[in-house]
């Protein structure tokens, strides 16, 4: 094992950032999969009882308009958004990745065309692009992840393209090529292990705006349909009572915040530990 590959562990173990963010990455994620274990109510039971309500014994944090738990709705929720921040970023990983790798290695004609169609996808602002696909497929599980994929496949091309220029002409590529070995072994088990590290980087950063952007279509009426929580959902549909009851647009707003913070500080944490010049020193 070399001097590098020693030093790294203990970098990201001491970095903050990661650390911080880690543990409130996994906590979320925690309370999103357990959501049916550790849910105190039905996310869908009425409670005329208890409508609008505050935190208090039998709803812990507060009840919507309709009495309904306000903490189960939100885990729930956060189940929602964790699912389609990872299978959209999934795919846009999968796809922009395989594209940015290609185009960087062969270059040429087949560089020029990917590269247009990643500029094309990143000048569009992203949640109109998404906007415009969901009014074109309409809503739904499936065309959320479809639309907010499609969004991201242009920032991952370009980060894909950019880590294989970093590597292409090191001097093992050299050799491999030299060796004789085919264009699949050199793109996938050669250059796609050491540029690796930027797409990690990329991938952590983009699961939170994946749950931004969930969120900010659930809110316009574009994600998921009533009943079924969601946290733009539960956002949007608390505002017409934040004077009698502002709970029900603060406790999703916490938990949409909450990811959002722990996905950014864990990708910055990754960010400074994989980071090149770092590992040099």
């Amino acid at each position: 094992m070399t001097e590098t590959a020693r030093a790294r562990p203990p970098q990201l173990a001491s970095n903050r950032s990661a650390l911080i963010g880690g543990a409130i990455t996994l906590l979320v994620v925690l309370g999103a999969l357990l959501a049916p274990i550790i849910a105190p109510w039905d996310p869908l039971k009425f409670d005329a009882v208890h409508r609008l309500s505050g935190p208090s014994i039998a709803h812990w944090l507060g009840s919507d308009q309709y009495g309904r738990d306000l903490l189960s709705r939100s885990l729930y929720g956060a189940r929602f958004s964790l699912s389609v921040a990872l299978v959209s970023v999934g795919v846009s990983l999968l796809v922009g990745g395989i594209l940015g790798l290609l185009a960087g290695y062969y270059r040429g004609g087949f560089d020029l065309v990917i590269s247009r169609l990643a500029d094309i996808l990143i000048a569009f602002p992203a949640i109109l692009l998404a906007i415009a696909f969901l009014a074109f497929l309409g809503s739904g599980f499936v065309n959320l992840v479809l639309a907010i994929a499609v969004v991201f496949v242009g920032p991952f091309i370009r980060v894909s393209r950019a880590a294989v220029f970093t590597v292409r002409e090191e001097l093992y590529v050299e050799a491999g090529r030299a060796m004789g070995a085919s264009d699949g072994r050199m793109v996938f088990r050669t250059i796609l292990p050491n540029a690796i590290a930027p797409l990690i980087v990329e991938t952590t950063l983009r699961f939170a705006y994946a749950v931004l952007s969930e969120a900010s279509l659930s809110f316009l009426g574009l994600g998921t349909q009533p009943p079924f929580p969601s946290l733009g959902m539960m956002v949007s549909d608390g505002r017409s009572f934040l004077s009698l009851s502002p709970w029900g647009s603060l406790v999703p707003g916490f938990f949409i915040l909450l990811m959002v913070l722990g996905f950014n500080l864990l990708g910055d944490g990754l960010r400074d530990a994989l980071d090149p010049r770092l590992r040099q020193r």
